[in-house]
């Protein structure tokens, strides 16, 4: 027998205030532990995640290593001057004051990893979008953003990384696909404005610009 949850709803403030404090974090970290029983509900919560089929096709890698942390950081700074070399002009001058990971301050590396074959071979709901099992993984992370900004932890994911030399760090197996490494721990403080913003990169685009009704329609008038 199966009983049904509440529908009573939480306070509305208490979410729609986490959702706005959420940052990408990279200058803040204090370098302190996450309590286990913190870091347990902020894990719980992203392996409550909505998963196509139920598959839970997620992985997460907890990396405290202080070696392996600074191959990472080595490899990603790499990554970053690839990147830097691409640019010229204003965009290289506002790219150079950017900061692009907290993977030795944060003191907690989460490497989080899509498992295809999870729940194979017959996932309910992916057989028309291959895809769906990484959007499940997305979600997943999402989860543990949000329970950690409610910690008042911050979490940065740092993207300036190929794939493959991930894997090897982390020993992940060939069919198993590194999504994101979220750089975690207590912070100092949540920054008001996103860093990117801050910075002049680019400014967040109105609500209006990405609302379309009955039939996507790109540069008509809302």
């Amino acid at each position: 027998m199966t009983t049904a949850r509440s529908t009573d709803p939480m306070p509305a403030a208490d979410l729609y205030d986490v959702l706005a404090r959420r940052r990408d974090v990279r200058s803040e970290f204090t370098g302190g532990e996450i309590p286990a029983d913190v870091l347990r509900r902020v894990l719980t919560a992203a392996h409550s995640a909505p998963s196509v089929g139920l598959s839970q096709p997620w992985d997460f890698v907890l990396v405290r290593d202080e070696s392996t942390r600074r191959a990472f950081r080595e490899h990603v700074l790499a990554e970053r001057s690839v990147f830097a070399a691409e640019l010229s002009g204003e965009r290289a001058d506002t790219f150079s004051k950017i900061k692009v990971e907290g993977i030795v301050e944060s003191g907690l590396g989460i490497a989080v990893t899509y498992d295809p074959d999870r729940g194979s071979p017959a996932v309910l709901g992916r057989h028309a979008i291959a895809d769906a099992g990484l959007y499940s993984v997305c979600l997943a992370i999402q989860n543990l953003w949000l329970a950690a900004t409610a910690e008042g932890l911050g979490v940065g994911w740092v993207s300036f990384y190929r794939e493959d030399f991930l894997r090897r760090l982390l020993d992940i197996p060939s069919g198993v696909r590194p999504v994101a490494w979220l750089c975690v721990g207590p912070v100092h403080a949540l920054a008001e404005t996103p860093d990117l913003e801050r910075h002049g990169w680019r400014r967040r685009a109105p609500l209006e610009d990405v609302v379309h009704h009955d039939k996507y329609r790109r540069g008509e008038p809302r």
